[in-house]
């Protein structure tokens, strides 16, 4: 009867103090829902959405200049009427006329870039129209039909060349960089999670050292009656009681105050209750160092970008010394024109017009200025891939680090939750073994203190595996339990 009516002043105590008892019907989370709400209603995920967004659109931009472009030119109206100065062949002198006119006109124009050499096709056509006012008035009209030409740089820098190299690395880098996030969000959330889940440990632990303080209380009370204890013994009892409820407060405040941040966080509103449960032991995996090197190297957004940094690099200095040397350039057209003063007539009888142009900048003198624009540029791609070697090892160190870490949280987890399983069974024991007064105060605190401990080591354990697990998936951008690429799985789940 004494054991029942143990049980049933742990249970009523445990509902007297329980923070959630009375209020609104808390939220239950798991470590994957913690994670799957932050990317979904965070700030910091709408943040990162936004970022990439700008990236792809940069990519797209870049994309829609690759294909052949389509302008139209309007002037509908155009009227003059001011006084200029004109040549006045018979007198051979310059003199002020007034001028008063009309034009009305507009073209077509189709442009489209070629990546290989760096010149521009262009296709077009114009039609105008002038009517010139006063003593000798008159009205013209003016026709290109079609006209094809193409203007080249002979010898000249080739924008078009770096922006195919460039614009895709930059594109994947954003992508990666978001899923990069992605993943250290889900490290973020796991901080969050398990610092409250240490908090609510220590909550039900604080909880429960009242309930049995108090029972182990009233059961010394009992036993000093008879003698079977001492005053002293008594007297323990009745401090830990006193400290199992000022630890509870402690407790309570330390929990509110993790459930606050966690909320927060994860875009709750600040008075939503959380009640968390741990996540089981996890699946047994190995992972390979050599194989998530590899991965890094092909998915890390920090990889990608020590090769933008270097290409970029490169693009400079093949442009500083392009423009070093003289320039020389091409630009060839043919087409019809025709001109007359009635428009039915403007698109008869059409003449040929070509046009040929090739022209030349030479460097004489500059003081040194375009060698002093490559030099910088040469020594500033040494620095860039010095930099980039620094910081490709640094990151493979970290890769290697993290690896072996999780590799050893695996093993560690399997001990610290038989631990657990141990002190909570020698507790159980001691406990029942001093309430028939076969074990002394002393042996009943030592083993309460060690299940709390193990308590705490099981969490801790808990807590590095899964932050080793997501710095793994954000260092490599792969899922190692499913074998599957995060960059794959995005671009199959949107559609890319």
């Amino acid at each position: 009867m004494k054991k029942y009516i143990a049980k049933a002043l742990i249970v009523l105590s445990g509902y007297m103090l329980c923070p959630f008892v009375g209020g609104a019907q808390p939220v239950v989370l798991t470590l994957d829902k913690a994670i799957e709400q932050a990317a979904d209603s965070s700030l910091e995920a709408f943040r990162m959405k936004n970022m990439f967004l700008s990236g792809y659109w940069e990519f797209r931009t870049y994309q829609a200049q690759r294909l052949p472009s389509l302008t139209m030119n309007l002037t509908p109206a155009q009227y003059y009427r001011d006084i200029t100065r004109r040549y006045d062949s018979e007198n051979d002198l310059d003199v002020y006329r007034k001028q008063q006119s009309f034009y009305a006109g507009g073209s077509m124009e189709v442009k489209q870039n070629f990546d290989l050499l760096g010149g521009t096709f262009v296709l077009d056509s114009d039609l105008g129209y002038i009517r010139n006012f006063g003593d000798n008035t008159y009205s013209q009209f003016t026709s290109v039909p079609v006209r094809i030409g193409y203007n080249q740089s002979l010898l000249g820098y080739n924008p078009f060349k770096w922006s195919r190299k460039i614009e895709p690395l930059k594109y994947e880098k954003v992508k990666k960089e978001y899923i990069y996030n992605v993943e250290g969000v889900s490290e973020e959330v796991t901080t969050h999670f398990f610092t409250m889940a240490m908090a609510q440990a220590e909550y039900d632990l604080a909880r429960e050292n009242v309930a049995s303080s108090d029972t182990l209380y009233v059961t010394g009370q009992q036993r000093h009656k008879i003698a079977a204890i001492s005053q002293a013994d008594l007297l323990t009892l009745k401090l830990d009681a006193v400290n199992a409820r000022n630890a509870l407060q402690n407790a309570d405040i330390a929990l509110k105050r993790a459930m606050f941040s966690l909320a927060s966080y994860l875009g709750f509103d600040k008075n939503t209750e959380i009640r968390l449960q741990l996540p089981g032991k996890p699946l047994q995996m190995n992972v390979s160092v050599d194989e998530a090197l590899v991965l890094a190297r092909e998915n890390n957004p920090t990889f990608l970008s020590l090769r933008q940094q270097v290409l970029e690099a490169e693009q400079t200095l093949d442009k500083t010394k392009k423009e070093a040397m003289f320039n020389a350039s091409v630009s060839a057209s043919v087409g019809f024109n025709q001109l007359s003063d009635k428009f039915r007539n403007v698109y008869r009888d059409l003449l040929q017009q070509d046009v040929v142009s090739v022209s030349l900048s030479i460097p004489l003198v500059d003081w040194g200025v375009r060698k002093g624009k490559k030099n910088m540029a040469k020594n500033n791609l040494n620095v860039v891939k010095i930099s980039s070697e620094q910081g490709s090892l640094s990151l493979e160190e970290d890769v290697i680090m993290t690896v072996s870490d999780f590799n050893i949280q695996q093993a560690l987890i399997g001990s610290a939750e038989e631990a657990l399983d141990l002190s909570q069974m020698a507790y159980a024991q001691t406990k029942q073994r001093f309430m028939i007064g076969k074990a002394d105060i002393n042996s009943l605190t030592l083993s309460n203190n060690r299940q709390q401990e193990a308590q705490r080591n099981y969490i801790s354990a808990l807590q590095n595996y899964w932050l080793s697990y997501y710095k793994i998936r954000k260092l490599t951008l792969h899922d190692f339990e499913t074998g599957v690429s995060l960059s794959s799985e995005f671009d199959f789940k949107h559609g890319l």
